[in-house]
């Protein structure tokens, strides 16, 4: 579907798209942010796929948990910079209907781009958070799915 610039109103220049939605330039933030959690989870999907097939990927603005403020150890289900939450495993359980649920690990998209400069280091951070909690999801040492951890 191709839309047609609009007229050139108050000669403020011709209105419409300035990229066509199929470029990747046209992305929004988000979605950039979403290919890249998709790229870091890649070759950890592919490398642990048989164990993986049950586990969901999400990506969420920002926590939505509630947590004590005199909490100094968060659980091992989340994985934090100091206090702030960067993601989460949700274990595999039942919701209020009655029906199963799929395992899913969370990850908080404002707390990750705050804490990098550029691509480069989001792309990092991503990998190893996600090495984290593919880890604590497996019951697995973090340098068993990514021997560059650290943290």
């Amino acid at each position: 579907m191709r839309t047609a610039p609009s007229r050139d109103r108050h000669g403020r220049g011709l209105r419409g798209p300035l990229f066509p939605h199929a470029v990747p330039r046209a992305r929004s933030p988000r979605e950039k942010f979403d290919a890249l959690v998709l790229e870091a989870y890649a070759p950890i999907h592919h490398a642990f796929a048989e164990q993986l097939h049950g586990l969901d990927i999400a990506v969420d603005t920002i926590p939505r948990m509630r947590l004590s403020a005199d909490m100094t150890v968060l659980p091992d289900e989340i994985f934090a910079d100091g206090p702030v939450p960067l993601g989460r495993v949700i274990p595999a359980g039942v919701d209020v209907r009655g029906r199963p649920t799929r395992a899913r690990i969370v990850i908080f998209r404002r707390p990750i781009e705050q804490r990098s400069r550029d691509a480069l280091e989001r792309r990092d951070l991503l990998a190893t958070v996600l090495s984290a909690l593919v880890a604590v999801y497996l019951n697995v040492d973090p340098r068993d799915i990514d021997p560059r951890f650290e943290y």
